[in-house]
C-alpha cells in the first residue's frame, strides 16, 4: 500500500466509482470530485501527489477539453509543482500533447487498463517525489542561507592588513564578478566568501558551499550537476545538483586546487556556458551563479606544473583577494581572543573574563601555523581546562613549531620522499589522527587521504 494521496476529478460518476474502487487497493488515500471548482479548497487541505483531471466538464457537445486546460492552468498557478495526469478520450490524444507542452506530466485513455493506469501513477509519483525532494533541497538551502546571511558572524580586525581586505569586499561585492580568495588554511576564506554573498544584490538568493577537496571523482559530476533517475546505479530519482541550488545566488567552490585536471574542464564548461547537463541526461539546464573560490595552493605554480588549467584561472580569479595569516596581523590577536573567549565562556559557563599580560605576550610571540582556526580551538580548550577568570600561559597548549632541518631526519632532498617523511612524521604525532594530521601539514582530510595512498602508508 502506497502512502500517498490522489485526487480524481471527473464529471461522471463511473469514473469515479471505478477510479476510487482500483486505486483505494494500492494507494492510502482517494479523493475524489465531479465539480472541478472544490479543485482548490482540496489542494490548500491536502498534498496529492497526482491528481487525474478530466478535460471534459458540463453537458457541453462540443467537448473542446478548453474547460480541462483551464483547470490545469489553475492547478499550476496553485502549485507549480502538482503532478497532473489528464484523463481523455481517445479522439482528444493532439490536445492531451499539447496540454502536456502546457505542464501536464502525462495522461491516460478511456476507458483505461487498469495496469497502465497504475504503471502512469507510479511514474508520476516518481516524478512528483521529485521534484519535492529538488524543492526542499533548495528550500533548506535558502532558509540555511537566509540564516547565514542574517547571523552573518563578524570579522574581527584591527589589522591594516585585513582592514585592506574588506575594503576590496566591499568594493567588489555589488558586482558579479567572480572573486578568488587565496590564503592559508584558517585564515578565514568560507567567512569573506560568506560577506562578499551578504553584501551583494543576490543576497536573497542561496549561498551554496562546495567542498571540492572532498569529492570523490565519480560524485563530483552528481554532486555539482545533479543527475537523472537510471544515470548510476544508485540513481534512484532525478536530483538536482549544488550549481541548481546556487541559481540566482552565489556558489563558493572551496579547496578548488585540489580539484584534478579532468574535472577542472567540466567545472571550466559549467563556467563558461552557464549551464549545467545532469548526468544520464541530454538537456542543458541554464544557471546563473555567481562563482567565489578558494585556495591554499599556488595556483600560478600549479598552472606553470601543468596541473591546473590555465584558463580555468582566468575565469575564476577576475578579482583576487589575499587573506594574510594571522602571524602577519598580530594587532588582530586580542580582539579575536577576547571574542572566542566572551563565546566559548558562555557556551561552557566557564568564568574565564580576560588574558595576563604574560599570556598576550606568548599568544604574540607564537607563530599560529593554523591561524586563527588554531587560535579558536586554543580559546576552547583554555577556558574548558581553567576555572579561573583571568587565563595564564599555562592554560594554552603552544605546539614546538622550532623543528630544524635535521629534527625531520628525512632520507634524501627529492621532493616525494620529502613529502612521505613530513607525512609519516605528522601521522605518527598525532597517532593516526587525519584531521589533526591534516591541519598540521596544512592540507584537506581529502588531500591527506589521497597522499596516504599514493605513498601506500
Amino acid at each position: 500500500m502506497n502512502q500517498a494521496n490522489i485526487l480524481i476529478v471527473d464529471d461522471n460518476p463511473g469514473v469515479l466509482s471505478a477510479g476510487k474502487l482500483f486505486l483505494k487497493r494500492h494507494f492510502a488515500v482517494v479523493e475524489t470530485t465531479r465539480d472541478p471548482s472544490d479543485i482548490p479548497a482540496l489542494l490548500a487541505s491536502t498534498r496529492f501527489a497526482v491528481i487525474l483531471l478530466d478535460m471534459n466538464f458540463g453537458k457541453s457537445n462540443r467537448h473542446s477539453g478548453q474547460e480541462g486546460l483551464d483547470w490545469l492552468e489553475r492547478i499550476l498557478q496553485i502549485d507549480p509543482n502538482a503532478v497532473v495526469v489528464l484523463i481523455t478520450a481517445f479522439g482528444d490524444v493532439e490536445l492531451a500533447v499539447q496540454a502536456i507542452k502546457n505542464g501536464a506530466t502525462d495522461f491516460v485513455l478511456k476507458p483505461w487498463d487498469n495496469h497502465k493506469l497504475l504503471a502512469t501513477l507510479h511514474a508520476a509519483m516518481r516524478l512528483s517525489s521529485s521534484m519535492e525532494e529538488n524543492s526542499q533541497l533548495i528550500s533548506s538551502q535558502s532558509g540555511a542561507n537566509l540564516a547565514a546571511v542574517r547571523d552573518l558572524p563578524q570579522i574581527i580586525y584591527q589589522s591594516e592588513a585585513m582592514h585592506a581586505v574588506m575594503q576590496t569586499v566591499a568594493q567588489v561585492a555589488d558586482t558579479d564578478a567572480n572573486v578568488l580568495l587565496l590564503g592559508e588554511n584558517g585564515t578565514g576564506k568560507d567567512l569573506v566568501a560568506k560577506a562578499i554573498h551578504g553584501q551583494s544584490l543576490r543576497v536573497q538568493g542561496n549561498f551554496i558551499k562546495v567542498d571540492l577537496g572532498a569529492l570523490t571523482e565519480s560524485l563530483f559530476e552528481s554532486e555539482l550537476f545533479g543527475h537523472v533517475k537510471g544515470a548510476f546505479t544508485d540513481a534512484r530519482e532525478d536530483r538536482a545538483g549544488r550549481f541548481e541550488a546556487a541559481d540566482g545566488g552565489t556558489i563558493f567552490l572551496d579547496e578548488i586546487g585540489n580539484l584534478p585536471m579532468t574535472q577542472q574542464s567540466k567545472l571550466l564548461t559549467v563556467i563558461q556556458e552557464k549551464a549545467i547537463v545532469r548526468v544520464g541526461s541530454n538537456r542543458q539546464r541554464n544557471v546563473n551563479v555567481r562563482v567565489l573560490a578558494a585556495t591554499n595552493q599556488d595556483l600560478y605554480a600549479a598552472v606553470q606544473n601543468r596541473e591546473f588549467r590555465q584558463d580555468l584561472l582566468y575565469r575564476i580569479n577576475t578579482i583576487e583577494i589575499h587573506l594574510p595569516p594571522l602571524r602577519e596581523r598580530l594587532e588582530d590577536i586580542e580582539p579575536l581572543t577576547y571574542h572566542f573567549l566572551k563565546q566559548f565562556a558562555h557556551k561552557y559557563k566557564r568564568p574565564a573574563s580576560s588574558l595576563s599580560a604574560s599570556l598576550l605576550k606568548e599568544m604574540l610571540r607564537y607563530p599560529w601555523p593554523g591561524n586563527i582556526r588554531e587560535l579558536q580551538h586554543a580559546v576552547e580548550r583554555a577556558v574548558i581546562m581553567s576555572n579561573s577568570e583571568r587565563l595564564q600561559p599555562d592554560d594554552f597548549f603552544f605546539r614546538d613549531t622550532q623543528t630544524t632541518p635535521g629534527d625531520l631526519d628525512l632520507p634524501s632532498m627529492n621532493l616525494d620522499d620529502m613529502e612521505k617523511q613530513l607525512i609519516i612524521k605528522a601521522m605518527s604525532k598525532y597517532q593516526g589522527n587525519i584531521t589533526e594530521a591534516a591541519q598540521e601539514l596544512g592540507l584537506t582530510r581529502a588531500s591527506l587521504y589521497r597522499r596516504l595512498e599514493k605513498y601506500n602508508l
